[in-house]
């Protein structure tokens, strides 16, 4: 599996429910809301025995065990906190405590995919801890043996397998009642009044998304990760082996001006294929020697999802000398993992010899306890989800995908229109909410947003618009020259025999294309390569030297070892800015000009070159990049990178990137990245900047605290040390993606995506952030997904519609496209930096790079 592919799966969640045997669990694991309960669930989890390294254990800790004293606020931190509430950073701004909206625009009336609660409990929530004698491991189990007794604790009720909320208090502080088991086993509960909550606690939101989660499993939907899907309406792929399940996201918040519900539309694709299977299938094709190898290449990093309980494992590791037959603890008992499943289940395994998954759960113990062990998976019982990179190439399996998950506009807003009137209209879901005084609005909110003006594009002598809805200028820049590129004249050019007549059309096209942009270009050295990798890097060293001002490659395949091979050469050994291109982008001549014409750009840009710019009034201005990448291969490195304008026109960059721990997000390496680009700044022109804004993308959920606690501080530090008297005006801004928020404009009586430029800054919002959407690029199809911009640390005074505005601007400038980008170009670049060395150089570039974009 490539790193792209794993990148992709990182941050999926992992099932959190119930752990698979062998397991060790934590003392204070985090739950989910609990699932319906089922009486006879026994289940008992335990620890390897005998198994080797990292296996081996003295006992099991109960999963109750650590629940005792933990409040619902507390553990939403413990599991994260998806949502980063209580990081208030607007108070302390204040230009725009008053108001955070921009006025520049022309107003649109758009739909969002929320829905307000029009009325919610007025009553004090009463938060209780529940005990077990003899603990009980199964969360299900413990809710049957608790909902037992409905006499004593009323039909209105939340039990998480931990906490249990009632609206109205117990006659005493602490109850006690007696349950039994289906097989006859006593159990002693006790029920501890700990918290009293008024209805204007944030702990009452949280709880909110607990019984909506109530709601969608009486809907019959099942919990997989963080989201709800419906098993029983499952979209078949039948000539792809594939099966999506569709779903719905949700998450129930304090927005600007009310309590509401942002619902998404979601799907989880799985493979009808176990994981067994894919391993008979790959023993078949591969030599039994290089199997084991092949294997956990293939399977290391895949998600894979068990039905028996419906959570997703990342595959860690693959245990070779194990099979159903081991043992593990079980209470006091050994029992094997057959048997296991067979009286848990009811499950039998077929295959005996096969081998056990090692899945690392990744679960919070207390402070100071040893990290829970490993989870044992049977590959028979196993579902591989998601899809492969040759799955992702293959152009049939995608666009069969596309038709059942590519939603329109119309589509999302009438699924989701569907989703709440089926809430509505179930009987018991209806009498769920009215148990405890919840309402939805039937209707999608709707909202004013801002589409702000389209951006003059200014390139070498001239200026010209583009047609605001395909956010593109590809037509509109063709035979214009760029504001500036390098002459190249002493550059090389590496071709195999077989692709020579590729090479040479290339070639050909090139000098055809590139002066009319502007671009100065000699003739090459044309080099003939074998086409192994050994007979390549040898070229290589024998012809680049510090007098080669480009390398250009055309490769035979996307074999990634090659392709490794030349950027860490000519990146970290010889530094030489590179352009490598795949023989079969190259087959197409009706296709040949405009590759050749993103190629020519490409290898300008990467020599110091400047395409266009949009006008940027502020003067004495840096703007900053900042994204971090996970490398897989150097055992899940962190590689963080950052980029600083250097010129007015933001069409120069400085570039550094620092290699981090294992799998550390917050970039330590901050202030010595950032004062090395103020003083390139200084360098490149005689004065510092009098402004400074920082875009730090790449921030999962929940770890908002640490950038404004942390990084902030770090960036005010590299500024300090810049001189005492030095004090820029300073705006960090965090970059989001990954949400769930949907914008839907009705445009002549159509539903359509929002044009770019759209941005919404009021009822979405959150009130205790200074934050705004955009959404800057356009789609060919399916739902354009809008931006998150949140300004945690201001100085600079600017208004909210200059930031605004100027963030727009910035989503213009990412030389590898000719048009408007999801994010500003700054991220982008970092992005693109970061992705290079943590996927093929796997150490740091060069310095003599540091002030091109080698990596594009």
């Amino acid at each position: 599996m490539t790193g792209r592919a794993r990148a992709r799966s990182r941050g999926r969640a992992r099932g959190q429910e119930t752990a698979a045997p062998g397991a060790s669990q934590a003392q204070e694991p985090a739950p989910a809301a609990a699932p319906p309960p089922e009486a006879g669930d026994l289940g008992g989890r335990g620890r390897q025995k005998g198994a080797p390294g990292p296996f081996s254990a003295e006992a099991l800790l109960q999963i109750s065990a650590g629940f005792q004293q933990v409040k619902l606020g507390e553990r939403g931190g413990r599991r994260r906190d998806f949502h980063d509430a209580g990081v208030n950073t607007r108070q302390a701004m204040e230009h725009v405590k008053e108001s955070k909206c921009g006025v520049t625009g022309n107003p649109i009336q758009l739909t969002a995919n929320f829905f307000r609660i029009l009325s919610r409990p007025q009553w004090v929530l009463y938060q209780y801890h529940v005990d077990f004698k003899p603990q009980m491991e199964s969360r299900r189990l413990r809710s049957a043996l608790l909902f037992q007794h409905e006499e004593t604790l009323g039909s209105a009720r939340s039990f998480d397998g931990a906490l249990l909320f009632l609206p109205n208090r117990l006659h005493s502080k602490e109850t006690v009642v007696h349950s039994e088991t289906r097989n006859g086993e006593k159990v002693q509960i006790t029920i501890t009044l700990t918290n009293e909550l008024p209805p204007s606690s944030p702990v009452c939101i949280q709880f909110y998304n607990i019984i909506f989660r109530r709601i969608l499993r009486i809907l019959n939907m099942q919990q997989i990760g963080r989201n709800y899907y419906s098993p029983s309406d499952p979209l078949n792929i039948p000539q792809h082996k594939l099966t999506i399940w569709p779903g719905y996201t949700t998450n129930i918040l304090q927005y600007e001006s009310s309590i509401m519900m942002c619902t998404d539309v979601s799907h989880k694709v799985l493979r009808s294929e176990t994981v067994l299977d894919f391993m008979v299938s790959l023993r078949q094709q591969c030599a039994s020697q290089r199997f084991t190898e092949i294997c956990e290449k293939e399977l290391i990093g895949l998600i894979v999802l068990t039905k028996y309980n419906n959570k997703t494992y990342r595959i860690d590791g693959i245990a070779w000398d194990h099979t159903p037959s081991n043992t593990f603890k079980r209470g006091d008992a050994d029992i094997s993992f057959k048997n296991y499943y067979k009286s848990q289940y009811g499950l039998d395994i077929t295959d005996e010899n096969q081998v056990l998954l090692i899945s690392y759960v990744k679960k919070m113990g207390p402070a100071g306890a040893p990290p829970p062990g490993p989870a044992m998976l049977i590959p028979e019982l196993c579902y591989l989800t998601g899809l492969t990179d040759k799955m992702r190439a293959d152009f049939s399996i995608m666009k069969d995908l596309s038709t059942h998950t590519r939603l329109t506009p119309e589509q999302r807003e009438g699924r989701l229109n569907r989703f709440i009137t089926n809430i509505q209209r179930n009987a018991d879901a209806q009498a769920e909410l009215d148990k405890w005084g919840l309402s939805f609005d039937k209707q999608l909110l709707n909202l004013a947003g801002r589409v702000l003006p389209v951006e003059r594009i200014y390139q070498g002598s001239r200026s010209y618009d583009y047609n605001p809805w395909a956010a593109d200028w590809a037509k509109e820049m063709r035979g214009l020259a760029v504001i500036s590129a390098p002459p190249l004249s002493n550059w090389l050019f590496f071709h195999t025999r077989r692709n020579s007549n590729e090479a040479s059309s290339l070639l050909q096209t090139l000098s055809r294309v590139s002066g009319p942009l502007g671009i100065p270009m000699g003739k090459p050295v044309m080099i003939q390569y074998e086409d192994h990798q050994e007979s390549l890097l040898a070229a290589l060293r024998h012809n680049v030297g510090p007098q080669i001002e480009m390398v250009v490659v055309v490769l035979p395949n996307n074999r990634k070892d090659k392709y490794d091979s030349i950027k860490k050469f000519l990146c970290v050994d010889c530094p030489t800015p590179s352009q490598c291109v795949l023989a079969r982008t190259l087959s197409r001549p009706q296709a040949l000009m405009t590759v050749a014409t993103k190629i020519a750009l490409q290898m300008a840009c990467k020599m110091g070159g400047e395409l266009w710019s949009v006008e940027i009034p502020l003067k004495q201005l840096m703007i900053v990049g900042i994204d971090c990448y996970h490398d897989t291969a150097a055992g899940k490195r962190s590689i963080g990178a950052l980029v600083a304008s250097l010129n007015q026109s933001m069409s120069r960059w400085f570039s550094k990137c620092v290699l981090q721990h294992k799998g550390q997000e917050i970039m330590d390496g901050l202030k010595k990245t950032l004062t090395a680009a103020l003083k390139e700044y200084l360098r490149f022109n005689g004065c510092l900047p009098s402004r400074v804004i920082v875009y730090r993308d790449g921030v999962g959920d929940g770890q908002l605290h640490s950038v404004v606690n942390y990084e902030v501080q770090q960036i005010m530090d590299s500024i300090t040390s810049m001189g005492q008297d030095y004090n820029p005006k300073l705006s960090v801004v965090v970059v989001k993606k990954r949400i769930s928020s949907r914008f839907f404009a009705h445009i002549n009586g159509k539903v359509s995506n929002p044009p770019p430029g759209t941005i919404v800054d009021s009822e979405v919002t959150r009130p205790e952030w200074y934050d705004f959407y955009i959404v800057s690029q356009a789609v060919r199809s399916g739902s354009v997904s809008p931006t998150h911009y949140n300004v945690v640390y201001d100085t600079s005074g600017l208004k909210p519609d200059h930031m605004q505005r100027l963030t727009y601007k910035l989503c213009h400038m990412y030389y590898n496209w000719q048009g408007i980008i999801r994010v500003p170009a700054p991220c982008q670049y970092a992005h693109k930096l970061a992705f290079l060395v943590g996927q093929s150089i796997h150490r740091e570039p060069s310095m003599k790079l540091d002030d091109q974009l080698f990596y594009l």
